[in-house]
């Protein structure tokens, strides 16, 4: 596998989207995805996971190829990314559902990266989000590798208090090791005014090399205060926040069932599948930078 370094000093000749786009901002598109074509790309930006192994986090479902598909919302009538999550028995388990990641295709260091999706009704089960890992994973075994999550639904303290909707969280793991658990992370969770779960939401990340920022619906409120804030500028050493978060990383999609996240274990737990399927709507994903100094993107042949 041919590992090319894009400069982004150049970046307006090498633009792997559609056209250019600059934001008022500085920023410039250097990458995107809005999932308008017949099917999925996977053979320069997408890898889907197969796989039954929980996710590391004893996850129910099983995640299937079939179960990730481009197509159109209905209500919208715009096409996008959906990912599946079914009530279905298949090779032991009691759902499936689905991942795919940017990982051996598209990584980055810093910029502006935002989602604009819609979120299904997650009820007591679903787990949704929308996040990346260090681009050195898996050898860089987690949590050393570094993870940013830029959106996920479905906590527990969501259900006990009954926001399913509005409950939400961005958080950062890193570290040396698992450590039995006692690895460092942050995490801001929110109950926000107004629903979640209806209609297409815009999720941000801005990381440099000072912090990691994450934001909603800029699109509707450019001055809204971050809902997830870390400074990343601290003394580079094991186990601090600067050692794991200046490195490409790559981006994530996925829909859970169950897991360590909603703290639910068994089938009989989940109410989010009565009516056997759940759909989680990606419109794009884009990925902007400045064009300074410590910015990196790479594509990989």
């Amino acid at each position: 596998m041919q590992l090319i370094l894009i400069s982004v000093s150049s970046a307006q000749n090498i633009i792997l989207s559609d056209k250019l786009e600059k934001k008022g901002d500085d920023y410039h598109l250097i990458w995107q995805d809005n999932f308008d074509g017949p099917k999925l790309d996977e053979t320069n930006r997408w890898s889907i996971v197969v796989d039954s192994n929980g996710g590391g986090n004893r996850e129910l479902q099983f995640y299937k190829r079939e179960n990730i598909e481009v197509g159109k919302e209905p209500v919208s009538g715009e096409n996008c990314l959906i990912i599946k999550a079914k009530k279905e028995n298949y090779l032991q388990r009691k759902y499936t559902s689905g991942r795919l990641s940017t990982q051996h295709k598209v990584a980055f260091r810093y910029g502006k990266i935002e989602a604009r999706i819609k979120l299904p009704k997650t009820a007591n089960g679903l787990w949704p989000a929308f996040w990346m890992l260090g681009n050195d994973y898996p050898e860089a075994i987690w949590p050393k590798c570094g993870e940013i999550d830029i959106l996920e639904m479905g906590n527990k303290k969501g259900i006990i208090s009954g926001t399913q909707d509005r409950f939400f969280n961005g958080a950062c793991h890193w570290g040396e090791s698992f450590n039995n658990g006692s690895y460092p992370n942050y995490g801001i969770s929110s109950i926000n005014p107004y629903c979640l779960q209806d209609v297409f939401h815009l999720y941000t990340l801005i990381w440099d090399k000072d912090s990691v920022k994450m934001y909603l619906d800029m699109d509707q409120y450019p001055t809204n205060k971050p809902y997830f804030e870390m400074p990343i500028n601290v003394k580079d050493e094991p186990n601090s926040s600067a050692h794991y978060f200046h490195k490409q990383f790559f981006i994530i999609f996925n829909l859970a069932v169950g897991g360590n996240f909603p703290e639910i274990s068994h089938p009989s737990q989940v109410t989010a599948l009565k009516e056997g399927e759940a759909r989680m709507y990606v419109d794009y994903v884009k990925v902007y930078q400045k064009g300074i100094e410590g910015e990196e993107f790479k594509v990989f042949n």
